[in-house]
């Protein structure tokens, strides 16, 4: 068992309650040179570590990087297991894998333009660029970040563009 000072067993408990096991914020009364101290320490011995810290989710900050960025402090298996908490194991790399094609894809829903759009392109002779702003009442750049975005992205649709002899350039989703 890995012998702990009071401070750092109140830090390593704290922090495992909370959401991702962040440290921060540190124990009333620990700022400074001393919070600076115990943190170096704790992080020598495997404990805690230093990881960026998601501003948009609003992780507290440990220290700011200067760009815009900062780091926040996270307990470590290690840190955990010196208080006595076993930390669950981390499922296999290839076991994320296996359930992605488990994983519902969005749908369009009926009735909305981004239907008509499928529709359009589902159709054996595809649609033209004229014929899609006319069904939807998009511009052509709007259109184009559809398909590449909504449908592109979130749907997995793969839509392809070919110029056809005698034709406008056409767009089909190709299966």
């Amino acid at each position: 068992m890995t012998k702990l000072t009071a401070t750092q067993t109140v830090i390593l408990t704290a922090s495992a309650q909370r959401l991702g096991n962040i440290a921060m914020p540190l124990p009333k009364g620990l700022h400074g040179a001393a919070a600076k101290m115990v943190v170096t320490k704790m992080i020598e011995r495997g404990l805690i570590k230093e990881v960026d810290a998601d501003i948009r989710k609003g992780d507290p900050l440990w220290r700011e990087t200067g760009d815009g960025n900062g780091s926040t402090l996270k307990v470590t298996n290690a840190g955990l297991t010196a208080i006595g908490i076993v930390p669950e194991p981390m499922p296999p790399a290839n076991h994320l894998l296996s359930n992605v094609s488990n994983l519902a894809r969005p749908v369009s829903r009926s009735g909305t333009k981004q239907a008509k759009l499928i529709a359009l392109l589902e159709a054996p002779e595809g649609a033209t660029m004229e014929v899609l702003i006319a069904a939807t009442g998009w511009q052509a750049h709007t259109l184009r970040g559809a398909i590449s975005g909504a449908l592109g992205k979130k749907l997995g649709l793969t839509v392809a563009s070919a110029k056809e002899e005698g034709r406008a350039r056409v767009y089909r989703i190709s299966r």
